[in-house]
């Protein structure tokens, strides 16, 4: 199973209040369940949806959402008010609230029954009323939530609850996620650093750094009829260039990489990690730079920085985990180099070895060529052209007070032609709006080299897990314009450093 399958509930919380008497309650009851029925055999919703009893006193309000916060199945919580429920109940359960937060404004009917309605169904179906005031208790106490409005039989509003909380699994994932370093950073490099101790306050993610000779003991102790067993499994599996082949005067080099493959998942299993990083600067005792397995391991959800850049490695893990089950992929990816055409402008998207294949077009071709960095043999690597289709690109740096997200919006593409000397895996886009806006917003906003591209996702996505997190997020799309984006760089830098004070 995929390492990016999150287990997990979504809780449903129905609020009202004890004065319409049993009868109408028991009606409230029934109704949330079915709203909550109907939520969860959607389909789009890859988790459970539980139904909580209906909350009509501070108390249990409270209660339950202290559970919440405590019962690691509990991805985030759906609230509903039914009825009226007075939102002052609410202040202390909500003030305590830790998980991710949504406000459903719905109604248990889609068609008033115009010639039935009396006042026993106006004091019945009033969540028009109730949702007004529990939204500005929300509002009063600054929460982060999501608001999403119209009835559960309408697909775009399960597809939105279903977009937060694939968020919200996402935010889960990197809750005492661990991320295992092999080596530093880089030398030199800026935009790969970062506040370790504040990714862990804001993400849950801890981070820490391995000698890559540990690493090399463990690939050195792998079974040698195990390697054997891998390197066929590649042969079934991919277009495997001759030489690699069994009996090919490369083989030997493929066991080698199904070697780093055995023992780095086996490192990463046996410490608890989701993530890792790795370094061309710093090898050790590795007589590859890892390529193949890395990108066979970000295809079970393994999020992964390439020199050392944990940030973006934390980033693919939380989208691979958000993306899990959805038609597309998500990978590692770094910005190369430009077509600069007018007219058919274009980026060109690769790295040395790792993207992952989960993007790819067709079956990835398993090949060895030579490498002039890191001083070591010859890796093998899968090399491939990304299938087209829309997609977002996720960057994250750390701009001295605070993480800032950078997005965009982007359309991958064919290449305009073979690349028959570009031995690795690559992606071609235009950005949206175009490369000249997207480039100056980007550049502006201090948005970093590496990042994560997904065909799975879209911005949604990412602002749902902005706004879950609580971290800036600076949006390139369609409708950006390079001055506008400027200033609302600058508001955000004014909201954010007020709303941490």
């Amino acid at each position: 199973m995929s390492i990016a399958t999150m287990p997990g509930q979504i809780w449903f919380l129905t609020g009202s209040q004890g004065l319409y008497g049993d009868d109408i309650l028991g009606q409230v009851a029934a109704q949330s369940q079915e709203i909550t029925k109907q939520l969860g055999s959607t389909g789009d919703i890859p988790w459970e949806v539980v139904w909580k009893p209906v909350l009509t006193e501070p108390g249990a309000i409270r209660r339950v959402l202290l559970d919440a916060n405590t019962d690691d199945a509990c991805l985030g919580v759906i609230t509903w008010m039914h009825t009226f429920s007075p939102a002052k109940m609410w202040i202390l359960g909500l003030d305590a609230l830790a998980k991710p937060l949504l406000h459903l404004h719905t109604q248990a009917n889609v068609e008033l029954p115009w010639g039935e309605i009396d006042m026993d169904f106006m004091n019945l179906n009033q969540a028009a009323h109730g949702d007004r005031e529990f939204g500005y208790i929300q509002t009063r106490l600054g929460l982060a939530r999501k608001t999403v409005a119209g009835h559960v039989s309408d697909p775009a509003v399960s597809a939105r609850i279903a977009t937060w909380a694939r968020a919200a699994a996402a935010a889960a994932a990197l809750r005492g996620g661990r991320l295992a370093r092999f080596g530093d950073n880089m030398r030199n490099v800026a935009v790969t650093e970062g506040d370790k101790v504040e990714a862990e306050l804001r993400f849950g993610i801890s981070v820490n750094t391995y000698g890559v000779n540990d690493l090399v003991a463990v690939v050195d102790s792998i079974a040698g009829s195990d390697v054997d067993a891998l390197a066929t499994e590649y042969e079934s599996t991919y277009d495997v260039a001759p030489e690699l082949r069994t009996g090919g005067e490369r083989h030997e080099s493929l066991r080698y990489g199904a070697r780093i493959e055995l023992g780095l998942r086996s490192f990463l299993t046996s410490g608890g990690f989701t993530a890792f990083t790795t370094n061309f600067e710093d090898l050790g005792g590795l007589r590859q730079l890892p390529g193949l397995a890395v990108q066979r391991l970000m295809a079970d959800g393994y999020g992964f920085g390439g020199e050392g850049d944990w940030k973006t490695a934390a980033m693919l893990r939380a989208l691979k985990v958000m993306a899990h089950g959805l038609a597309g992929g998500t990978s590692f990816m770094e910005d190369y180099t430009y077509n600069l055409v007018p007219g058919h402008e274009r980026i060109l998207g690769a790295h040395m070895l790792e993207v992952c294949p989960t993007i790819a077009a067709g079956t990835p071709r398993l090949e060895i060529h030579p490498l002039g960095i890191g001083n070591r043999e010859d890796p093998v690597r899968l090399v491939f052209d990304a299938a087209p289709g829309p997609a977002v690109i996720l960057g994250i740096a750390d701009v001295g007070d605070r993480f800032r997200f950078i997005g965009n919006e982007v359309e991958v593409v064919e290449p305009d032609a073979p690349l028959p000397k570009l031995p690795v895996a690559r992606a071609v886009w235009k950005p949206a709006p175009d490369l000249r806006t997207s480039t100056e917003a980007w550049l502006t906003a201090g948005g970093p080299h590496h990042t994560v591209l997904s065909t799975a996702l879209t911005s949604e996505h990412l602002w749902d897990f902005a706004e879950i997190t609580r971290t800036e997020l600076a949006l390139i799309d369609g409708s950006t314009q390079v001055r506008r984006f400027i200033q609302e760089l600058r508001w955000t830098q004014a909201y954010h450093r007020l709303a941490t004070r």
